[in-house]
């Protein structure tokens, strides 16, 4: 019960601070993004269309004041309407809110309050940290999911910054932790600490790793930007009866050839201690832009213990208010997996030979 009264403070506070500010005249902007995409592929489950489409609309409220001299009040509310379709048919969607927040800020302090994005750490592509995050640098809309959090950063100097965290998930269990981040001459450094009491089996973000216990995270990432540049992300999950690592590698260079030709790797181990079991992934990427609309990316992954590569090509045109998008990607097919049909999603997305468009606007 207690949850959920703190669920309802937080929406009284930001419709609170949302009607205050828009009574005196502050500020108020309305946007949105409208996503169309289209999708066929070789590899469809069985019995169903090898076309998949989806129209994806976000539109959002933002209101900000001013209250004095660098110190800001602003409030945000967006919503999340999505129809995916395979072939004719409707087989799923979504209706929910994506973002809603209010938020202090002064030159020294940040306090934002309710669904919001959480999201932190050097790595790209294969990301240890994405505790709280679905960014994917394949989606070319780089939308993410929220939480219901509390959130506080303090910036004592230009060089250090604190943050600190409570979050709310799904079953209404609340999770806290902390990070710290310096700014040396030798890059910048982060320390991350969560303390998560769930006893029920929760994956850890993106990165495909099961706990269904309580834990503590510990993480400490790295960040160099020199000649090359170079991070590390290396994470630690502890509970009662498991003990898990996960740590990432990378780094990237840009050709002087042409525009800059910018090229990026990163390689991921994860460790299960109770099982006694390695997982190891490689990620290579290029992207080079090809005059002042275009740009040109390429990524291609593998997981060294599966034998299985996994390729990504998107050609992007971006204009003032609108983008578009050509993606071929080659995966494993269905039969690769040693796992029966029921168990594999149940879309020709991410199987064989793929061919999408996105076609994204802005208003």
């Amino acid at each position: 019960m207690r949850t959920r009264k703190n669920i309802y403070q937080i929406r009284i506070i930001v419709l609170g601070n949302i009607l205050y500010c828009y009574l005196i005249g502050q500020n108020l902007s309305l946007k949105g993004m409208l996503t169309l995409s289209g999708l066929i592929g070789d590899d469809a489950p069985r019995n169903l269309p090898t076309y998949e489409s989806s129209i994806d609309y976000i539109p959002t409220l933002s209101i900000a004041k001013e209250l004095s001299s660098n110190t800001f009040l602003d409030a945000e509310w967006s919503y999340r309407l999505k129809k995916d379709y395979s072939g004719d048919s409707l087989y799923n969607k979504i209706y929910k809110k994506n973002r809603l927040w209010a938020r202090y800020s002064s030159e020294k302090i940040e306090a934002r309050l309710g669904l919001q994005k959480i999201i932190f750490g050097p790595t790209q592509i294969l990301r240890s940290l994405s505790w709280f995050d679905t960014f994917d640098i394949k989606d070319p809309t780089g939308q993410t999911d929220g939480v219901e959090s509390f959130r506080l950063r303090w910036f004592p100097s230009n060089s250090i910054g604190i943050w600190t965290w409570a979050v709310q998930n799904d079953h209404k269990i609340v999770s806290y932790g902390g990070r710290g981040e310096v700014s040396t001459l030798l890059g910048e450094w982060g320390i991350t600490f969560h303390h998560d009491p769930t006893n029920s089996l929760q994956m850890i973000g993106q990165t495909k790793v099961l706990i269904d216990q309580a834990h503590n995270r510990m993480a400490l990432d790295f960040r160099y930007d020199g000649f090359i540049g170079f991070w590390n992300e290396s994470a630690f999950l502890f509970s009662k009866e498991n003990n898990i690592a996960l740590v990432t590698i990378g780094a990237d260079y840009t050709l002087p050839i042409a525009t800059g030709i910018m090229l990026m790797t990163e390689s991921m181990l994860v460790k299960d201690y109770q099982i006694d079991s390695n997982s190891t992934q490689t990620a290579l990427m290029a992207s080079v832009p090809l005059g002042m609309v275009y740009q040109l990316m390429f990524i291609s992954q593998f997981n060294w213990e599966e034998k299985k590569n996994y390729n990504f090509l998107r050609l992007t045109a971006t204009y003032d208010q609108y983008a578009l998008n050509f993606i071929i990607s080659i995966n494993p097919k269905r039969s690769d997996y040693n796992e029966a049909a029921y168990f594999l999603p149940n879309t020709v997305a991410g199987f064989g030979t793929n061919l999408k468009f996105v076609f994204m606007y802005n208003h």
